[in-house]
């Protein structure tokens, strides 16, 4: 589990190294001198970076896609043990300090339980850097002096930040979308069935 998780960052944090490549390009072909030079040379370097740069772009959104589609099912089966496996180890932390336990038994479960919570809030966060790094791409193309550019290059970018509209989100089966918001509603999610298993006990 530790090496497939470790893999799993790794190949996103590749991701995110291809979107910010993908930002570097932007912001290098939207430099203020570059766009006020008229030429048709000119012209053709902007084309030429902006296709480099929206190639990247698309080339790490497949990329972090493909990856998620081959870990999704493991993905989805993880979530809903681990959502399982807080709830009952919450329970049996809360019964073991309600009466009298095994100190050995209490922090072994308590080093289990912040094991499964770190492992939960990792994955959301890489998730989370994966949509960060993607907004950033937009931004840069916000931020650049896109105005200044000729006609032609500026409809370009236009359809740029018409795709920025669209979020991009790390979805998991069509069940679950990571992030840290996601990560959230793990954890509460977890103490809703502990209330749950609580309020039933008696």
């Amino acid at each position: 589990m530790i090496g497939t998780g470790t893999m799993f960052i790794v190949y996103l944090q590749h991701a995110c190294g291809m979107f910010q490549i993908a930002c570097y390009r932007i912001a290098r072909t939207m430099t203020l001198e570059t766009l006020r030079k008229n030429s048709f040379q000119n012209e053709y370097l902007i084309y030429k970076g902006l296709i480099c740069a929206v190639d990247m772009h698309r080339k790490a959104m497949k990329f972090s896609n493909s990856t998620i589609s081959r870990f999704k099912i493991m993905f989805a089966l993880l979530i809903i043990t681990g959502v399982i496996c807080g709830s009952l180890n919450v329970f049996l932390i809360f019964q073991m300090t309600s009466f009298e336990c095994d100190i050995e038994e209490l922090s072994l479960r308590l080093i289990f339980m912040m094991y499964l919570l770190s492992y939960m809030f990792v994955g959301n966060y890489i998730a989370q850097e994966i949509m960060d790094h993607n907004n950033n791409v937009f931004v840069t193309v916000y931020n650049g002096q896109w105005y200044v550019a000729p006609l032609q290059i500026q409809k370009m970018i236009l359809f740029l930040l018409q795709r920025g509209t669209k979020a991009f989100t790390m979805n998991i089966a069509g069940l679950f979308v990571g992030s840290l918001e996601g990560a959230a509603t793990l954890f509460s999610t977890g103490l809703s069935f502990f209330t749950v298993l609580y309020s039933v006990r008696n």
